[in-house]
């Protein structure tokens, strides 16, 4: 008398079936396959330099600093000691970018490059002759360490061009960063409890090392605020207080 098996399959069937995949793991694969869609449908081109930008275009990092020896005029002799600081945009990769896609056309503004601070030193010798030194340094946010570990530019243009490209922008930047605009903090530099920051509209202050340039870290009121603050903000010289606008939109 013959025995009756079930097919393999069906036997297969009562085993429980099961894959376990940790869920950064399938976060960082998905992340990966939007990369490469990005990739494959937007297209970075840079942009020329209108004659109206010129005095806007990017220049070299120089983190040592370097004697200026060609001084027109005159230093006064009661000029006090110490840096002038200035910030201002300076794209990463040499020019701002525009991208194009089958969304259409979208582009970063001049005030959208990462910011740099430019410092000038100016010491004084015992005989009374000056000597000026002059450096540079991008201020190091997040978002600038990033695009410098892959060595391209990774957020869409989101502010200028076709509505649907700057949708899509928005999305895709929200999507793979969290955020819709990269950390640029290029708008101002500002002085607080014997800090040097420096800040732009879209982020916190960074704190910023007066005679390295280095950036330091993150400021956020000692854990109290998290989100963007005003570029400009206002010191009371009679109280030496610093007043700012602290906004969540």
């Amino acid at each position: 008398m013959g025995v009756w098996r079930q097919p393999f399959l069906k036997q297969i069937e009562r085993f429980p079936l099961r894959i376990d995949v940790a869920p950064q793991t399938l976060n960082n694969t998905c992340l990966k396959l939007v990369d490469a869609a990005v990739d494959f449908v937007f297209e970075f081109a840079d942009q020329p330099l209108l004659p109206s930008q010129s005095n806007f275009g990017p220049v070299n990092e120089m983190k040592e600093a370097v004697q200026v020896t060609n001084i027109q005029g005159e230093i006064p002799r009661d000029f006090a000691e110490g840096v002038y600081i200035r910030n201002g945009p300076n794209p990463i990769f040499g020019a701002l970018t525009s991208t194009s896609s089958m969304f259409g056309r979208s582009s970063y503004t001049w005030i959208e490059g990462e910011g740099m601070l430019h410092a000038l030193y100016f010491c004084k010798g015992v005989e009374g002759d000056w000597t000026v030194l002059y450096k540079n340094r991008y201020v190091e946010t997040e978002t600038l360490k990033l695009e410098k570990q892959r060595n391209k530019p990774l957020f869409l243009p989101a502010l200028e061009g076709d509505s649907p490209a700057i949708l899509s922008a928005y999305l895709l930047n929200m999507l793979r960063y969290g955020k819709v605009n990269k950390e640029i903090s290029n708008t101002n530099v500002f002085e607080h409890g014997g800090k040097m920051y420096s800040i732009a509209e879209n982020h916190k202050p960074q704190e910023i090392n007066i005679l390295t340039l280095e950036t330091l870290n993150d400021w956020d009121v000692n854990g109290g605020w998290n989100r963007p603050f005003s570029s400009h903000p206002k010191v009371a010289f009679t109280l030496l207080n610093l007043f700012t606008l602290l906004y969540n939109i």
